[in-house]
């Protein structure tokens, strides 16, 4: 009996970590916000247990700026990092820091954390 419950509840632990790291989820996204006076665009993005939002969609050509925001104490959000730009920025706790973004491209462009655990994407179109 003992023996069958323990299998049970390793087949349930071994189901809920591939569900976690495999799993479709869902995606917070968002529009930069455009000021059309200063030709500009900016969003807001919260480091907290990951990125909120995780995609962030910018409109080609107007100067772009991202500004994180990190709550979460934990080192791997300490850093932003977007390879196709060779952007690799500390985040310091309870400070925003501001990201300009080449929107000169359309694409997708990824950004994770220092260790590659959380991720994130930019959309310019």
């Amino acid at each position: 009996m003992a023996h069958g419950l323990a299998i049970g509840i390793g087949i349930i632990l071994v189901a809920f970590i591939l569900w976690w790291f495999f799993g479709k989820h869902q995606v917070s996204t968002a529009e930069a916000t455009v000021v059309e006076g200063a030709k500009k665009q900016t969003a807001d993005v919260l480091v907290d247990g990951g990125y909120k939002p995780e995609v962030v969609t910018l409109k080609q050509g107007v100067p772009a700026t991202l500004k994180f925001t990190r709550k979460d104490p934990s080192t791997c959000l300490d850093r932003v990092v977007f390879p196709e730009w060779g952007i690799n920025r500390p985040l310091p706790e309870g400070k925003t820091e501001e990201i300009k973004i080449d929107t000169s491209q359309a694409g997708e462009f990824e950004w994770a954390c220092g260790m590659d655990m959380f991720h994130g994407k930019v959309i310019v179109k």
